[in-house]
């Protein structure tokens, strides 16, 4: 559980960002250029680049440097370790409200 924390925090940590979160909605649609991350974004080239290693730095994203075009895709594999961290969340939850929905149920028969 240890292990699995010190990977996943870093990432709810960058995803926590509504910037970041946009950014990783648009590459969900295929890589682009720093450019086109940046068009939406009323903010810096600095401040997008800030946002883009901090996305790196977790492994969310990848870039590329070809030429003088700086390319981003995202990396499944972190976002994958996220997915696993939630659906293992929803089936506990889920577990626990069925057993309480078959307590209330027994306790509606009872009464």
């Amino acid at each position: 559980m240890l292990n699995q924390s010190a990977t996943l925090d870093p990432v709810f940590r960058a995803l926590g960002d509504p910037t970041r979160r946009e950014m990783v909605e648009r590459l969900s649609h295929g890589p682009a250029s720093v450019s086109e991350l940046a068009a939406p974004l009323a903010m810096s080239m600095p401040a997008v680049l800030q946002h883009l290693a901090i996305l790196e730095s977790c492994g969310v994203v990848r870039s590329e440097k070809v030429g003088r075009v700086r390319t981003c895709r995202l990396r499944p594999k972190a976002l994958r370790s996220a997915e696993d961290w939630f659906s293992g969340q929803r089936a506990f939850w889920e577990q626990q409200l069925d057993r309480l929905a078959a307590a209330l149920a027994e306790d509606e028969e009872g009464a």
